[in-house]
């Protein structure tokens, strides 16, 4: 008994199965529309421009297109009365199977042919044929003849030409012989009349198809250059190339150039939430081995590299941390211009043996939590002076002093600079700069991470879309400032009233 209750427990229930089934449905079509709703976001600058394109060809194209009147006759068909009910039966019945092959006769050379000698018309019957549609209503012995020509009167007098010369030429059709009449007959009910109107081009249907066709064309070109296009433009991009954790994201902020250190212009702003937020996150990368020497580069220039090693600097310094930032960019060295010192001694005249670190380290502001190890002279071997045993002295006298050591280092992909430093360092972060570079620039940039055996502690969003609506943003432009914030500027005024 408790064998069969068993059983029948994980037995699974119909029920539960189609809802289940009906859920996971549901789950996967709110994910394509999901994705769908994804390319018009990204693409509406396409799918706009397509679409915008095709209206304004449609438009154009009616415009410009001649303008096509319509002259409309009506025949009727019928057989010659008889006194037998039964005959007449008959050739009613005839006359509706015939019908149909009466109307296609309108348009054959045996009508047309004496309507163009009658008219003087200057066309052969197969091209007056393509301006006449003929129509047989299902269930009626009834024929419809439509004439279309840019001439209203033309169009006239051809479909009362055509109409008259048909029943002429029906009567000789089907007449047995010489002295016995045709049996069946056609007349003209409805004599030819054009409307002034003209049936083509007609605007409100030709605009109508052009925005269908616009939308459709312009989201398929969205699409194939969503599919084509392999820049990075955010963290689903991102997940295309590797799974590395991105620890941050950082809104793209076009007044950077102007003020690089937005921790410290502005600390209330969202850009400089974010670089807190990034803070926090990075605390959080290796617990169990949290990283002290860390180098940020990035696979191109003009990713951001710089401002986000100043600005994390500055917030990790808020907190009351001893940060010690080392311009390790000895080839284009960006550092020291953003934080306003001096850079005629550095990181290379201690490389050199020309001074000791103390000689050329520089506290930034009035705080003496971050100090600044800048460039000095670029020399010509940038990378044999990083690589060499100096460099690493350097790094763990750094190490003994501070809480943490950040290094700007240059771009990856254009020199082995960044490489080689990750070798001395406890990890690496990666700046990607959205829409600067595309997925093959980053997996080039962590295969040469991974061939040192660089700790890659992750990856940083950076040039983001500032909105917090967009795919790829990372924050959203309250304005607001949380407590941590609040604490972080009342630390930075503690440090600079020291």
């Amino acid at each position: 008994m408790s064998q069969r209750n068993g059983s029948m427990a994980a037995q699974p229930d119909a029920g539960g199965f189609v809802t289940q089934t009906a859920a996971t449905d549901a789950r996967q079509s709110a994910l394509d529309l999901r994705a769908y709703l994804l390319i018009v976001r990204r693409r509406w600058r396409v799918i706009t421009g397509v679409f915008l394109a095709v209206v304004a060809l449609a438009a154009l194209l009616t415009v410009t297109a001649d303008k096509h009147y319509r002259a409309n006759a009506q025949l009727y068909i019928s057989t010659v009365s008889a006194e037998d009910p039964q005959a007449l039966v008959q050739g009613s019945s005839f006359t509706q199977r015939q019908v149909a092959t009466y109307a296609e006769i309108v348009t054959t050379p045996l009508v047309l042919e004496p309507v163009i000698e009658e008219l003087a018309l200057d066309v052969t019957a197969r091209e007056l044929g393509r301006q006449i549609t003929t129509q047989a209503p299902t269930g009626t012995v009834l024929i419809n003849i439509a004439v279309e020509d840019p001439d209203p009167a033309q169009a006239l007098t051809v479909a009362e030409a055509v109409s008259l010369q048909f029943v002429s030429t029906l009567t000789q059709l089907d007449q047995v012989s010489a002295d016995s009449p045709s049996p069946v007959k056609a007349t003209i009910v409805s004599p030819a009349a054009v409307s002034q109107t003209p049936v083509s081009p007609q605007p409100i249907r030709n605009l109508a198809l052009g925005t269908v066709l616009g939308l459709l064309l312009g989201f398929g070109a969205g699409a194939l250059r969503d599919i084509l296009d392999s820049s990075v433009q955010g963290e689903s991009d991102v997940k295309m190339v590797t799974d590395r954790t991105v620890i941050g994201g950082l809104a793209f902020d076009k007044a950077a150039i102007a003020r690089p250190l937005i921790v410290q212009d502005d600390p209330r702003s969202s850009r400089a939430e974010a670089f807190r937020t990034l803070r926090t996150n990075l605390q959080f990368v290796d617990v169990s081995n949290p990283p002290q020497v860390i180098v940020f580069t990035s696979s191109l220039p003009n990713e951001g590299k710089s401002t986000t090693t100043a600005n994390l600097a500055l917030t990790m310094a808020a907190t009351g941390s001893r940060v010690c930032v080392v311009e390790g960019d000895l080839r284009r060295p960006r550092l020291l211009e953003y934080m306003g010192l001096e850079g005629a001694a550095g990181l290379t005249t201690v490389l050199i043996g020309a001074a000791v670190v103390d000689d050329v380290l520089q506290v930034f502001g009035d705080s003496h939590s971050l100090s600044v190890l800048g460039c000095g002279p670029i020399p010509p071997n940038p990378s044999e002076l990083l690589g060499s045993e100096a460099m690493a002295h350097v790094l763990e006298d750094l190490r003994r002093r501070f809480d943490y050591v950040i290094i700007d280092a240059p771009p990856l992909l254009p020199v082995t600079d960044a490489a080689v430093l990750s070798r001395h360092a406890d990890g690496t972060i990666l700046v990607v700069g959205a829409g600067v570079i595309k997925r093959e620039h980053l997996a080039r940039a962590l295969t040469a991470l991974e061939n040192v055996g660089a700790h890659v502690l992750g990856l940083v969003m950076n040039r983001l879309p500032a909105r917090g609506r967009g795919p790829h943003s990372y924050y959203y432009g309250y304005g607001y400032e949380s407590p941590t914030s609040a604490s972080d500027a009342e630390a930075e005024k503690k440090h600079r009233s020291r």
